[in-house]
């Protein structure tokens, strides 16, 4: 995921800061952590009947997955560049915040 992160910053954003400076660790600065599986997670919750296997999860979690709706996802990428910008700010420290 972050290799995909670091080709999308490296295309779309002019302040792109370079993989070797990329914070290792920061689930604020995925949109999957910090949205996406909140999201699925919630839906997981209220399915039924709950996995057995491996397999059975894998199949439940793209239900799940293909069923999230598509606006509140666009919001968390579109919200990326802030939180990208408010890192850089914060000198890759603690930002969370920043943001609000």
């Amino acid at each position: 995921m972050a290799k995909l992160v670091q080709d999308f910053l490296a295309t779309k954003c002019s302040e792109f800061t370079d993989k070797d400076k990329w914070p290792p660790n920061s689930p604020d600065l995925n949109p999957l952590d910090y949205h996406v599986w909140g999201a699925m997670l919630e839906h997981y919750k209220t399915f039924h009947p709950k996995p057995k296997n491996i397999e059975e999860l894998k199949h439940v979690l793209q239900i799940i997955w293909d069923q999230l709706p598509q606006v509140p996802i666009n919001k968390a990428i579109v919200s990326f560049t802030t939180r990208i910008r408010a890192c850089l700010k914060a000198g890759g420290g603690h930002f969370e915040h920043a943001l609000r």
